[in-house]
């Protein structure tokens, strides 16, 4: 079975790591010849609008998943017409677009932070007066590592904001498709993975607990600390959202965890994600696994965690080569050339007890040279 896969990154080169035991063959659409998943299946070298590339690369392709939910939509249309796609469009269409997101989470009864949309100078300044200070404006589309949004304190950062997000890019509209949501002061971010299979069974991970640096998630830690009545919230929620959406494939929803036993949902991803990246070593059967095990109509495998896992993101820099040293340290490099704030790989750490497991990450951040 061949697999054709939107995206040539590093998500799209472990699903490839993950498929080709399965028996399955991959082909890749990325602009970038030399992308990280180049090496492990045919690549058709195009933008992802491109229809004459489109028609390459889905000739003979038995199913299409996608690495990025930034693919356009277009092209994710085309191609069901051809193959079919997974996630579905209408997935896409939701987690592409931050206010489909919070309405599809409110309408399926999950909490989330007060929003309104933002198209215009007079929408913000009656938004700002309706959700009140802090409050954080973001671009609809697009946003990704802290990118596209802007925490206002006060209304002097209300106008900065404005003139930095407010003005429509060169080609669009005259609109400004942004969203004002609430500040909210949580203890600390959670995500939940789930997967479902074409028949429509499930299967979800533990919850995940994530902290970030400078906008860019550094560390995972799984399971969760204390975090039984999060999943008893988190797994119900993401169950409701696959079900509404017809969702076949991994799907990642991150919750504020207030503190107090409520927890509300702040975005979604329809692919395997940064917060699962510990599954690889740390679970029976890891979120790639688990993607393709869907996408291909296969059986699920099992969720579970063996023991304790901390993943830590290599960022900018390469790490220090004694890191390789370390027992019980994985490292995954994604073949991607250093940059300041670049994700260029990750550590999983993985032991039998909670402790014994962030000592070592400890060790292991030492060595790190993140910029």
């Amino acid at each position: 079975m061949i697999i054709g896969v939107l995206g040539g990154g590093q998500l799209g080169r472990m699903l490839a790591l993950a498929g080709i035991p399965l028996g399955l063959r991959f082909r890749f659409l990325d602009p970038d010849r030399s992308c990280p998943a180049a090496e492990l299946g045919d690549l058709v070298v195009a933008q992802y609008d491109d229809e004459l590339a489109l028609a390459r690369f889905v000739e003979g392709v038995h199913a299409v998943t996608y690495e990025f939910e930034n693919v356009p939509a277009a092209a994710a249309k085309w191609l069901s017409a051809h193959a079919p796609v997974f996630p579905p469009q209408g997935a896409l269409a939701t987690a592409q677009d931050r206010l489909n997101e919070k309405t599809c989470f409110r309408s399926l009864g999950i909490a989330t932070p007060e929003f309104a949309p933002v198209d215009t100078r007079d929408e913000l300044l009656a938004a700002v007066a309706r959700i009140g200070l802090p409050s954080v404006l973001k671009t609809r589309r697009f946003g990704y590592d802290g990118k596209g949004q802007a925490v206002l304190r006060t209304m002097a950062d209300v106008e900065t904001a404005w003139q930095t997000l407010g003005q429509p890019r060169a080609g669009q509209q005259l609109r400004a498709d942004l969203i004002l949501e609430q500040f909210v002061p949580f203890a600390r971010e959670l995500s939940i993975l789930g997967v479902r299979s074409r028949d429509g069974s499930m299967r979800f991970y533990p919850p995940v607990e994530n902290h970030h640096s400078r906008g860019i998630l550094s560390r995972s830690i799984a399971p969760a600390p204390n975090a039984q009545a999060a999943a008893s919230v988190l797994q119900p929620a993401a169950q409701r959202v696959m079900e509404t959406l017809g969702y076949v494939g991994v799907l990642a929803i991150e919750f504020f965890d207030l503190g107090n036993g409520t927890f509300m949902a702040n975005e979604m991803a329809p692919r395997v994600h940064n917060s699962g990246h510990w599954t690889i070593e740390g679970s029976a059967c890891s979120q790639f696994e688990n993607h393709m095990r869907a996408v291909a109509g296969m059986p699920l495998g099992a969720p579970a965690s063996r023991g304790h896992s901390i993943m830590l993101n290599i960022i900018g820099a390469e790490p220090d080569p004694g890191i390789l040293a370390l027992d019980g340290v994985h490292v995954h490099m994604y073949g991607k050339s250093p940059r300041a704030g670049r994700k260029l790989g990750h550590l999983t750490i993985c032991q039998l007890a909670p402790e014994a497991a962030m000592a070592l990450a400890r060790r292991a951040e030492l060595l790190l040279r993140n910029c």
